[in-house]
């Protein structure tokens, strides 16, 4: 079901209009589509948008542009201040509700992974991935059960469980998941033979930085 997000219309501004007007709280914004004659200039609630980037990044959006009546969107592009990371300006693109659509998927882990219970650590690498369905299939986030991996284990894009219709773009053997062995901790015994061998080994340099001394 399409999220209802208002927008007003807005015509080009300057530089100095656009700071304004974040300053009233508001994100300009543009929409796209081949239904459209021209692009439409927007301008939406800017806490609105920053509250659907963080739960629903991929809905599906009815924007209501005064010039061209409701019309079923998503958002394609996120402007962001490179220091203070607030959100500048936004891309919406008009969508079709029966033909696929691509989005960037969150990858959640989940279970009690053995090779975590002997000591492994869990390595995410994949933590997004790329899906292709329709707009009304997109999934919040992409399920990953890790309780059968065991240390050195991984899983692969092509284990992944997706819903029916939803496509994985990503190269099949691309690792999403792995479990890390252990790093080795050295016994007392081994830490003592270590720094035995180290105290030797200085010495022996110093002997022969001695003996080189000696022979000119």
């Amino acid at each position: 079901m399409a999220i209802a997000m208002k927008a007003d219309q807005r015509t080009v501004a300057t530089k100095g209009e656009l700071r304004q007007l974040r300053l009233q709280g508001k994100i300009p914004g543009v929409v796209y589509g081949k239904q459209l004659d021209q692009a439409a200039q927007v301008a939406v609630d800017g806490k609105e948008l920053q509250a659907l980037l963080r739960s629903q990044p991929n809905a599906v959006l009815e924007i209501n542009i005064p010039s061209h009546g409701k019309t079923s969107v998503m958002i394609s592009e996120i402007q962001r201040d490179s220091l203070s990371r607030q959100v500048l300006h936004v891309d919406f693109h008009q969508i079709n509700m029966n033909e696929n659509v691509r989005a960037n998927v969150r990858i959640q882990a989940e279970g009690d992974s053995q090779g975590v219970r002997e000591g492994g650590i869990l390595q995410i690498i994949l933590h997004e991935l790329e899906v292709q369905c329709l707009p009304g299939s997109i999934p919040d986030a992409v399920t990953v059960d890790i309780s059968a991996l065991e240390v050195g284990g991984s899983l692969l894009v092509s284990d992944l469980s997706l819903p029916k219709g939803v496509e994985a773009l990503a190269d099949p053997e691309q690792v999403v998941v792995t479990i890390l062995a252990p790093q080795k901790e050295l016994t007392e015994e081994e830490a003592e033979n270590a720094a035995v061998e180290a105290a030797e080994a200085d010495a022996r340099s110093k002997e022969e930085q001695l003996e080189g001394v000696k022979s000119l």
